[in-house]
């Protein structure tokens, strides 16, 4: 079952992924384009000769893009994969469409949104090459706390459900969820590199761009991975039931 799950999560991750190539081509690359076309237009003015490209912009956005997207989403698929089969032995009473959403909403809010919103997506020219360790590092910490921070209060609020129900014990995990990433957070350092002059609109756009394909990914792989998973689960129902007609026919 495990490797049935895994091979279903690598396979939706790799749909997934050609979806999410396509709307980050179209929704993100312009605004990569502009970026690149200010840092040029920043360099010239300084009398800075123009950095050869080690790959064409065509490349970039192209195979390069469709290489990334396919390899991140399909990576990503393998793991949602083993981390539904985990949850599925002990949350047995959730419909597969039902735990694959909620896998997929609680994976984005712990790796996407509640990092993105200390540190979020820049496009080219904004960022201090000196300084990207340490921002790469002090990113990928507060991933790893804002996924422990999740899964510690999800298991408080089924803990407390018995005694407080449902809803009062959610409201207490998402409290503490915010607490725990926001005080993390502010601890961590600052990063503030935005070159002078750089619209400020057009750094709005990369964000939200960003966002929207991180959206568009997780919703796919959850959508996508329950409803196969639910089919897959309805027809093998189906089938012993089909079995099990005759058996009992015979003995009525």
């Amino acid at each position: 079952m495990v490797r049935t799950l895994l091979l279903r999560g690598m396979f939706v991750g790799l749909v997934t992924g050609l979806l999410v190539f396509a709307f980050a081509r179209w929704v993100g690359e312009p605004q990569v384009d502009q970026s690149i076309a200010f840092e040029a237009g920043m360099a010239q003015a300084k009398g800075e000769p123009a950095e050869p490209e080690m790959v064409s912009r065509r490349i970039q956005k192209g195979l390069g893009l469709l290489t990334g997207a396919v390899v991140y989403s399909t990576a990503l698929g393998g793991i949602f994969g083993l981390v539904f089969a985990y949850v599925r032995g002990r949350i047995s009473f959730a419909r597969p469409r039902i735990l694959a959403a909620l896998i997929a909403g609680f994976g984005f809010i712990a790796i996407v949104l509640a990092p993105s919103l200390k540190y979020p997506a820049n496009p080219p020219s904004v960022g201090n090459p000196e300084t990207i360790g340490v921002r790469t590092g002090a990113y990928f910490l507060l991933i790893a706390i804002s996924l422990t921070a999740m899964i510690l209060t999800i298991k408080m609020g089924r803990r407390l459900s018995k005694s407080l129900g449902v809803w009062n014990a959610s409201l207490l995990s998402g409290i503490l969820f915010t607490a725990l990433v926001g005080v993390s957070a502010y601890f961590l350092p600052v990063v503030d590199e935005v070159p002078a002059g750089f619209p400020a609109s057009l750094l709005w756009k990369f964000r939200i761009a960003s966002w929207e394909t991180q959206v568009v990914l997780w919703s796919l792989l959850g959508l996508l991975f329950g409803w196969l998973t639910e089919r897959k689960e309805d027809v093998i129902e189906l089938r012993k039931q089909n079995r099990e007609s005759p058996e009992r026919m015979r003995y009525s």
